[in-house]
């Protein structure tokens, strides 16, 4: 069963259960993939929703983190909600120690010693970090600036 179809029985479920979050959530979702499908004139594949299934994820981190520096949990929590609503429909992330083993490898094939080379070393880890899986760009950002410093 693809991303789509998950969707649309979870939708249906969370409506006869009454689980408003879950379904306005789904809700909004399901516009997001359809907006994109309407202003790029063609069906998305599996690839195309999980692309904006990402992006959608990645908002709703991005807005929890404002929320949380302004002191507005009364904002955050429903973000959370729906991240977490958002993150069933993801493939799992690759998590610090994975990324930090890729970059290490990377680091020791460009040589690079010092933060001034995280461009050179970015160059060549994206497209292997691809290729292990999804990951968070901020993360594989602060991972390689650690390691370098």
């Amino acid at each position: 069963m693809g991303i789509r179809e998950e969707m649309t029985a979870n939708l249906k479920e969370a409506m006869k259960s009454k689980d408003n979050a879950t379904r306005d959530t789904l809700r909004l979702l399901n516009a997001a993939i359809k907006q994109i499908e309407v202003d790029g004139g063609k069906a998305l594949d599996e690839e195309g929703v999980q692309a904006v299934l990402m992006k959608q994820a990645k908002q709703r981190r991005e807005s929890i983190s404002e929320y949380e520096k302004a002191g507005r949990t009364d904002l955050s929590d429903p973000e959370k909600i729906e991240l977490a609503i958002i993150e069933k429909y993801l493939p799992q992330m690759l998590g610090r120690d994975e990324i930090e083993a890729i970059a290490k490898t990377v680091i020791a094939e460009v040589g690079a010693d010092n933060p001034k080379m995280m461009g050179a070393v970015m160059g060549k880890l994206l497209p292997r970090v691809k290729e292990a899986g999804p990951a968070d760009g901020k993360l594989v950002s602060q991972v390689v600036r650690d390691l370098l410093s």
